[in-house]
């Protein structure tokens, strides 16, 4: 009973000797906790690198082109082909002054038989136009069309040969009076006279334009042969219906760059 006694008390002493220690290795534990649970660790903040990407807005700079544009008129060197009582050669020419105003000029030569009914006349002769265009066309971009209208000022000198003539005969009877051949041929002739001009060029290819334009013409001096008319005066056209003329052109030109400009844009 003794031994059991002991036994018993020894066993009881050594659970309450683990009791112990145990409860001393919680309370070390919480107190650890409780000191870090007061004043924690600051983590290390991860540092981001934000990388900033500037969009910069490619703006393109628009230039306008200026330089001289020469070229021909096609209507008048391939009429010869199909009209053999003409002959006939048109230069044309523009220089861009400004973004709307165009210098330009033509020069050209023409030789021209007009068989009326009374009169066969061959009028020869070179003339000058001089004026401007101003281009009503909005181009976008790098477009360099034209649709213009403008003001000239032309001036002719020519030479009328009179190929033979009829007389009147008001009383045919006996028929009409054979045609009698002249070969007169009158020098110095003079005519000078205003035009309005409508017209379009579009470019093609590179620096090449083609362009189409109508032209309204009124006389203002008209140096006249003796005993007749001037049936046909050379840059001017027919002259039937009295001081009022019509024309055209179709040219082929060639644009050749000298400088360009800076466009600025429109405050709004």
């Amino acid at each position: 009973m003794k031994h059991t006694l002991k036994y018993s008390f020894s066993f009881l002493l050594l659970i309450s000797l683990f009791l112990t220690q145990a409860q001393e290795t919680v309370l070390k534990n919480t107190s650890k906790t409780k000191i870090e649970g007061e004043i924690p660790e600051s983590p290390k903040q991860a540092i981001t690198k934000v990388s900033t990407i500037v969009k910069t807005d490619s703006i393109l700079v628009k230039k306008d082109r200026y330089g001289l544009r020469v070229g021909a008129d096609l209507y008048k060197m391939t009429r010869a082909l199909y009209d053999k009582n003409y002959k006939g050669i048109e230069f044309v020419g523009d220089y861009r002054l400004t973004k709307k105003y165009f210098l330009a000029a033509e020069l050209g030569n023409e030789s021209k038989t007009t068989d009326d009914t009374r009169l066969n006349t061959t009028a020869k002769g070179t003339y000058l136009k001089v004026g401007f265009d101003y281009n009503g066309y909005e181009n976008w971009l790098d477009m360099e069309n034209i649709i213009s209208i403008g003001l000239r000022y032309g001036a002719s000198t020519f030479s009328q040969e009179l190929n033979s003539y009829r007389i009147y005969n008001p009383n045919p009877y006996w028929g009409e009076m054979p045609t009698i051949v002249s070969g007169e041929k009158f020098s110095g002739l003079t005519a000078s006279w205003i035009e309005v001009v409508a017209g379009v060029k579009a470019k093609v290819i590179n620096n090449v334009f083609v362009g189409f334009s109508l032209r309204l013409n009124r006389l203002i001096s008209n140096h006249k042969p003796a005993n007749f008319d001037n049936l046909y005066i050379p840059g001017f056209n027919r002259t039937y219906n009295g001081d009022f003329g019509v024309g055209l052109n179709y040219t082929i030109t060639y644009f050749v760059p000298i400088y360009k400009k800076k466009v600025t844009p429109k405050k709004e």
